[in-house]
């Protein structure tokens, strides 16, 4: 039986507008790369770079953007969703990922389980 298909993230409005200025410049095709990356004091660490999708890649395309979840990261990653904060002194983008269980104090790495294939079908 097939899986239904779902988005791995979901770009909240103000994300979008966000990478939609990140992309302005960028060349065609390109989009905001999203994986994670071993470091910091609880694990792992959201990494983005412009770039273009490659080979396994899942992609989120909306109006005038696009998100590119790194293949390696898409377990990691399922059921997300990409917003963006803002406060006095600054912007930055923040997930909310149900497929976290720990984040450090200073707020720059978190601890990820990836999400059980088993239970695709009942996200």
């Amino acid at each position: 039986m097939a899986l239904p298909k779902m988005d791995v993230m979901t770009v909240s409005p103000a994300a979008a507008e966000r990478v939609r200025g990140l992309l302005a410049t960028a060349a065609d095709g390109a989009g905001l790369r999203v994986s994670v990356e071993k470091g910091g004091c609880a694990g792992m660490s959201y990494k983005m770079e412009i770039g273009a999708p490659q080979r396994g890649d899942e992609v989120v395309d909306f109006e005038g953007g696009r998100v590119i979840v790194d293949a390696k990261a898409v377990l990691y990653l399922l059921g997300t969703r990409m917003d963006v904060k803002t406060d006095q002194f600054s912007s930055t983008f923040v997930f909310e990922n149900p497929n976290q269980t720990s984040a450090c104090g200073c707020g720059e790495s978190v601890e990820l389980r990836p999400a059980d294939p088993a239970q695709l079908g009942a996200v």
